[in-house]
């Protein structure tokens, strides 16, 4: 079967991007989810397409949907590679959109795109050789990493309810989706996914957008990160809950999330030596901590892969 990788990737750096940005919501420099650590482009995508080059060369195409930009190191001539503008699969009420929560719900609109597929966001990498199986069961069903939360539910109650204290936005965003299949199956998830590369197949993705188009279409408007967004956890919940799906849960010696704003994580990271990680930028990074995560990225990933352009 062909497998398919998504990315998402803006490049928050530029000038023309931050103008748009600037006059649809204000300023850059916010200290909230909105902040310029949730859109500052580190070089990333180059890094994570040269781990995907080196132990996942099985990848059929690479999409990377984008809102009208394109890096300019990478070979868009390259038969893997298709740029994909938000205009090509958003409806015109979504734009100009600065929230991948609300991008995320329309990768199944890519044209093109293969049944199974994977999807990334431009700060995750494959740090050991994985396979097609890696991702999907001998059945051909996703495997669901997630992060064990016993007590998820209890803990947000006792948080929103009993301390009065609001929920983080992410947390908030995976809440809402829970609920919703809660309501739906009878069954809430407390588990959450693994913050890196996952697994789906695009008629599951229709299926959960169909199941749920009021809820996620009420969203569709929201042009930056809200605490009514839905995460997209609700499409591996989903597929829990109708049994569609193998669900793994995973350690640190499996996925591990390096919030670069730390740099007692990197040696963390050394120990544990993933499967995959993540390089998590914040509102608590600065641009030092963002020099530190590049120059750390350059040394781990030095080769060129064969989408950058030659000089």
């Amino acid at each position: 079967m062909d497998i398919d990788l998504v990315y998402l990737w803006v490049n928050g750096n530029d000038p023309k991007w931050i103008a748009k940005r600037q006059a649809c919501i204000g300023d850059l420099s916010l200290k909230d989810v909105n902040c310029k650590g949730r859109y500052a482009d580190n070089g990333e995508l180059k890094f994570s397409l040269r781990s995907i080059d080196k132990y996942a060369p099985w990848i059929h195409k690479i999409f990377i949907v984008t809102d009208n930009q394109v890096p300019e190191w990478l070979d868009t001539s390259h038969p893997k590679i298709q740029i994909v503008d938000h205009t090509e699969i958003m409806p015109p009420e979504c734009l100009p959109c600065f929230n991948s929560s609300v991008i995320e719900h329309y990768l199944h609109k890519i044209p093109g795109l293969s049944e199974h597929f994977l999807f990334a966001n431009d700060d995750m990498f494959i740090n050991q050789p994985v396979t097609p199986e890696t991702f999907f069961g001998k059945d051909q069903l996703p495997k669901i990493r997630m992060n064990r939360r016993p007590f998820r539910k209890l803990y947000i109650y006792f948080k929103t309810r009993i301390q009065k204290k609001p929920l983080s936005n992410y947390m908030q965003k995976v809440h809402n989706g829970a609920l919703l299949v809660e309501k739906k199956y009878g069954k809430y998830f407390n588990c959450k996914t693994h913050h890196n590369i996952d697994a789906y197949l695009k008629s599951h993705y229709e299926h959960t957008r169909q199941v749920f188009d009021n809820e996620i279409s009420a969203t569709r408007c929201h042009h930056v990160r809200s605490q009514t967004d839905i995460q997209r956890n609700i499409y591996s919940y989903v597929l829990l809950a109708e049994k569609h799906a193998h669900l793994c849960y995973v350690t640190q010696h499996t996925s591990f999330r390096l919030h670069i704003d730390n740099r007692k994580y990197y040696a963390k990271f050394m120990k544990y030596n993933p499967v995959f990680f993540c390089m998590n930028d914040s509102q608590f990074a600065n641009d030092d901590d963002r020099r530190y995560a590049a120059e750390f990225l350059q040394q781990y990933f030095p080769d060129k892969s064969q989408f950058e352009i030659n000089p």
